[in-house]
């Protein structure tokens, strides 16, 4: 394990998904619902839309992660979240947004642990002053609109963080399976849900799920209260549809109000978040977490396979 870094091993694994470009103006096209579908200019949308923004009506949109195998996210990846987030703080009439994956077994698998680490640490600060990360996720989890989470296949690391930073969670009781790895790779959960998860299903839990670093399914998530529901498959779609529907309807000051009072009483203050970010980044390059990264790639972490599609199982397989 002498001299080896994250950056090594990202030049290892070059084949792994390139950076994007992140610019995200809007070029809105009409789908034959009638939704609206705000896509990268013409130069980015030939080598895939990453994440697709649909305005279904102007008071419901959807956020859809369409990064194929896995769903990673990287820097380019936050960056275009961010402009997304910017969208939906800037337009006076979206009430609700639900966040959902076109990719098959995965919502969002993890970190992308592959590139190299100054590519996030040398990110700019977003407006709440923390990293894009946990910058986003604040942003998020205060947001007028109400956000809803969609859950099928694997959601791990900073896709189980995004939907704790959402408002409500739904899964597919067959399909849906969430995880903090992280502890098991030997390194700090980095986006909040150390602030997050205590509150929303207690302490002990937390720690089991946080310190466990065991994968939960769509049934075991729901009676622990890390998703509101968990659902037949085949019954998730119209349910979350037709909920964000039924709260598109609702008049937006008493949806504002409301939810306003809700965060007052449950959500963490700004400062819990960017800690965990820190300790992310620092735990990261420790050589224990290292080495414990490297069994893992080597094994097939970030590729299709057993590894990603069985991550509680193969942190549990490490040896020093």
């Amino acid at each position: 394990m002498k001299g080896f870094t994250l950056k090594k091993l990202a030049t290892v694994l070059a084949a792994s998904a390139a950076l994007y470009s992140t610019t995200l103006t809007p070029a809105q096209s009409a789908d034959p619902s009638g939704s609206r579908v705000v896509q990268a200019p013409a130069g980015e949308a030939a080598q895939g839309e990453k994440i697709r923004l649909t305005q279904n009506s102007p008071a419901y949109w959807t956020v859809t992660f369409n990064n194929p195998p896995l769903n990673i996210v990287g820097p380019a990846e936050v960056r275009q979240l961010v402009k997304i987030l910017d969208q939906i703080e800037a337009d006076p009439n979206v009430k609700v947004v639900v966040f959902d994956s076109s990719v098959p077994g995965y919502f969002m698998a993890h970190y992308d642990l592959l590139k190299p680490l100054e590519d996030s640490t040398g990110m700019p600060a977003g407006p709440t002053g923390m990293h894009p990360v946990p910058d986003f996720m604040t942003r998020l989890s205060r947001l007028k609109a109400v956000t809803i989470v969609s859950l099928r296949g694997r959601a791990s690391g900073i896709g189980s963080e995004l939907a704790l930073a959402a408002d409500m969670r739904f899964a597919s009781r067959e399909k849906a399976v969430l995880s903090q790895f992280e502890v098991g790779a030997g390194f700090v959960p980095g986006g909040g849900p150390m602030a997050y998860l205590p509150r929303l299903v207690g302490r002990g839990r937390a720690i089991e799920i946080l310190i466990g670093a065991d994968d939960f399914n769509g049934e075991l998530a729901e009676r622990y209260g890390y998703v509101n529901r968990a659902l037949p498959d085949a019954e998730l779609d119209a349910f979350v549809d037709g909920l964000a529907r039924r709260i598109a309807s609702f008049d937006q000051y008493a949806i504002v109000e409301t939810k306003k009072l809700i965060d007052r009483a449950s959500l963490p203050p700004e400062e819990e978040m960017q800690p965990g970010w820190d300790a992310f980044i620092t735990s990261v390059q420790r050589p224990a977490a290292q080495s414990r990264v490297k069994a893992l790639v080597e094994q097939g972490l970030q590729q299709p396979g057993d590894v990603e599609k069985n991550l509680g199982q193969f942190t549990a397989k490490y040896k020093e």
